[in-house]
């Protein structure tokens, strides 16, 4: 099986609905936080070179994508997706991998965010040594937050005053981890 992940470009354009389509579908079969994203969105992702995308023989398998907030200080890693018949062969990992990467060449000094109610993101994130966080510790920036509005979670975040979901807030900090980093991506390319 041909798994190709690697950064999205211009040339993925056409791509954009059906990542949408499979993002919005996702969260209704899960019943939990994922947010919808417009087409237009994802295309602007793609053709800044702020996502990367997964194909299984020539055929789309899976999207994700990158955010910064205030003035750099954090990148998000966000709208990770595998595609139904794609799932449970690894390739949300080489996503996550992939997407890390790109955050870490781009944004080099920027801590990296994902907030997520999917255990199977939590223990990608936490194999990465992102730290779970309390909302404080977050983007501040109503943007940051206005990516949840699609959430079947929202009414919660609001009524909390942004400061407790259902989802866990996770934290990637390239001062505390400079030396894991390498490590991390010499283990990664043993795979």
């Amino acid at each position: 099986m041909n798994i190709v992940v690697r950064k999205a470009t211009h040339a993925d354009l056409q791509y954009a609905q059906a990542i949408c389509d499979e993002m919005e579908e996702s969260a209704k079969k899960r019943g939990t936080g994922i947010a919808k994203r417009d087409p237009e969105y994802i295309k602007k992702k793609m053709n800044d070179e702020n996502s990367v995308i997964a194909f299984v023989g020539g055929k789309i398998a899976g999207f994700s994508y990158i955010e910064v907030y205030d003035d750099g200080e954090f990148v998000a890693n966000s709208g990770l997706i595998v595609f139904p018949e794609f799932r449970a062969l690894g390739i949300a990992k080489k996503i996550k991998k992939e997407i890390f990467k790109l955050s870490r060449s781009k944004f080099k000094k920027a801590k990296i965010v994902s907030i997520t109610t999917s255990a199977i993101v939590m223990k990608m994130n936490t194999d990465l040594d992102f730290k779970p966080v309390t909302f404080s510790e977050l983007p501040v920036s109503d943007r940051f937050w206005n990516g949840c509005k699609s959430c079947v979670n929202y009414e919660i975040l609001m009524k909390k005053d942004k400061k407790v979901c259902l989802c866990t807030g996770l934290l990637y900090d390239p001062e505390k981890n400079q030396s894991k980093i390498k490590k991390f991506i010499q283990k990664w390319q043993k795979k």
